[in-house]
């Protein structure tokens, strides 16, 4: 969203009103020529004109208070601040009770040019004046307020060594708002191409589209168009990867389908082609202005900025999670810790689910849109958002920043670098802005007889808690990856219809870190007589039978399994590994299978469907010389008798 569109509301309204009122200030015919022309330019939106016609309006009449105002307005309009402050200095000068507010706006464009010193002197000559309204007091303050930051930020600036991504991204046109899988190999990005569509009001041709890049060798490959039909002859943009990269949410504006005008849109991705964008839809979209979204790391929420009434001021983040039911709850405001009067855009939740990054201009800081983190509590609620600093953070926008799983690097895209427009930058971030860091898992599901892919559920558990922290499916070539937090033993199962399910225990305990992600390939073996697999989130108390809490998760998934497979017979096998004496272990071993057999008895499986056996040391699948291969051993199976 261009800055142009928040500031005009900001400056100009209050503006427009003294260009039809009473007798202009102006004794010469030629100065009120040009003024009058420039005038008209402006009201057909061609800016350039109406400058040269209002700059010559003020070189034959310097006294022509009007059209330096106005002067002042289209510059603001065309980011031209050093004209726009001059003008704004000269009305003040000639009558800075002609319009009162002139001192203010002089103040702001100051404060957005890095003037800080002079910004703060402007603001508090606006507050002596004694004659702005109530809301351009407080953002008056406000503004005092964020200078006095500024000034302080820069004797303290944080460590910044941005490195553009190249060539093979970045190009003459802008690229922006950068969105990255898990593992750093996937880069989707939204470039703003000229030159391709009709001109629009302001006299520039625009085509947003997405397009891509693959980290191969060390280096982003070159970027490819994502193309049809996901990039259209209309706009996309503002996209957010899932950390798989197999979905996408993005917006849209001023479509056929759309609810408002600007919409949030869904794509999947299909081998290597993306889907048709899908509207997703009430209650997320609607009659008002919803983009940005940002998708969490698990797929249950979705965060994104709306001016929706309910809000804190115009532009606020909002949150909505996906439910049992299979659609988006109602969206939630995030509050006034993080949303103010002014506009927050640009949410990004890191894959730890408790950090969010975002830009508001509304919270003290440089001036623009600041970039900010904020943690979230063990109660949902949020801590005070933090300025991420200068120079991250500097007089002009930042918005749209997004950090890697292991918390250490950030991407955004500006232009303060730049001869060409935007470019898409990476940095490190220090130390004290870090999300908690993150890894990732990836895995394939196949079928054990014939090596082909599946498409499975697979679900990920955090084994101490027994929440289930990810639920997900594989993708039609069998693959997967999801983020995991570290420091956490988890456990995963993977079900699919016809199939026995696959167990697995692993930790992140101190071993795997984001640059060592888990891998694991899950076999399903189809449910056929003989066919077996090794139940390895069952735990028992050592050196006894005795079922373990953690393993409850492990148990219903098998009552959920044989409830639904209800012809199956199945046998529980208890194994040992071969530390002490073998009929001692054969008897633990059948008493740990009778264990699992009494829990699901007990739990309404026919135990005529059901046998137990203990096979102590007898059957070893590892070596049982190293502590590894004992536990692996150690273990609790089931294995298809037959079906009725």
């Amino acid at each position: 969203m261009p800055r142009y569109f928040l500031f005009i509301w900001f400056i100009i309204i209050p503006m427009l009103a003294l260009y039809g009122q009473g007798e202009l200030h102006t004794t010469s015919p030629k100065a009120l020529k040009h003024y009058n022309q420039g005038k008209q330019y402006y009201n057909f939106v061609d800016y350039m004109k109406a400058v040269a016609e209002l700059k010559e309006a003020v070189r034959i009449d310097d006294g022509f208070i009007e059209a330096h105002l106005m002067l002042a307005e289209v510059c603001v309009d065309l980011r031209d601040y050093p004209v726009a402050i001059s003008s704004f200095k000269r009305t003040v000068a000639i009558d800075p009770e002609f319009f009162p507010n002139a001192l203010y706006n002089l103040a702001h464009i100051e404060h957005l040019s890095g003037m800080y010193n002079d910004a703060k002197d402007h603001y508090q000559a606006f507050l002596d004046q004694g004659m702005g309204s109530k809301k351009r007091i407080r953002l008056a303050v406000k503004g005092i307020e964020s200078c006095e930051f500024a000034l302080e930020a820069i004797l303290h600036p944080v460590p910044f060594n941005p490195v553009n991504l190249g060539k093979n991204v970045n190009s003459e046109y802008d690229e922006y708002w950068p969105s990255i899988t898990a593992d750093e190999k996937t880069l989707v990005f939204t470039v703003l191409v000229t030159g391709k569509k009709k001109p629009d009001l302001m006299g520039i041709s625009r085509q947003e589209d997405f397009y891509v890049s693959k980290y191969e060798d060390g280096l982003w490959a070159k970027r490819k168009n994502l193309g049809p039909p996901l990039n259209t002859s209309q706009n996309e943009g503002a996209q957010s990867l899932s950390v798989d990269g197999k979905y996408m949410f993005f917006t849209a504006c001023n479509r056929k389908d759309g609810h408002g005008s600007c919409d949030i849109y869904f794509s999947a991705k299909i081998a290597d082609r993306w889907s048709i964008a899908m509207n997703i839809g009430t209650p997320v979209n609607s009659k008002y202005w919803e983009a940005q979204p940002c998708l969490s790391a698990d797929g249950n929420t979705l965060y994104f900025t709306s001016n929706r009434p309910g809000g804190k001021g115009k532009m606020d983040i909002w949150k909505s999670s996906w439910n049992d039911k299979g659609y988006w709850n109602k969206p939630v405001n995030l509050g006034d810790t993080i949303n103010t009067s002014g506009d927050e855009m640009s949410p990004y939740i890191h894959p730890d689910n408790q950090t969010l990054f975002f830009s508001s201009d509304g919270h003290p800081g440089m001036g623009g849109f600041d970039l900010f983190r904020v943690e979230k509590q063990k109660k949902g609620t949020w801590d005070q958002p933090e300025n991420l600093g200068y120079p991250i953070n500097t007089h002009g926008d930042e918005i749209g920043l997004i950090v890697n799983a292991k918390g250490d690097k950030a991407y955004f895209s500006s232009d303060r670098h730049s001869e060409s427009g935007k470019d898409i930058y990476e940095f490190n971030l220090y130390k004290k802005a870090r999300p908690q860091p993150v890894s990732y898992m990836t895995g394939k599901v196949f079928n054990i007889e014939t090596g082909k892919p599946l498409t499975a559920k697979f679900e990920l558990i955090d084994i101490k808690s027994a929440n289930v922290v990810m639920e997900a499916f594989s993708g039609k070539d069998g693959s997967f990856l999801v983020c995991i937090s570290t420091n956490k033993d988890y456990a995963l199962n993977v079900s699919k219809e016809g199939f026995l399910f696959f167990s697995e225990h692993f930790s992140l305990s101190g071993i795997h870190e984001a640059v060592n992600p888990y891998h694991r390939d899950v076999p399903l073996s189809p449910i056929t007589a003989g066919q077996k697999t090794v139940l390895r989130n069952i735990f028992f108390e050592y050196n006894s039978f005795r079922l373990r809490d953690e393993s409850r998760v492990e148990l219903n998934k098998l009552i959920e399994f044989l409830s639904l497979n209800s012809g199956v017979i199945m046998e529980i096998g208890g194994h040992t590994d071969n530390i002490g004496d073998e009929a001692y272990n054969k008897t633990l071993s059948e008493n740990r299978a009778k264990a699992v057999y009494k829990y699901l008895i007990d739990n309404q499986i026919d135990k005529n469907r059901l046998l137990f056996k203990g096979y102590g040391m007898s059957q070893p699948i590892d070596d049982n010389s190293t502590p590894e291969g004992r536990a692996r051993n150690r273990r609790t199976e089931m294995k298809v008798i037959g079906e009725d």
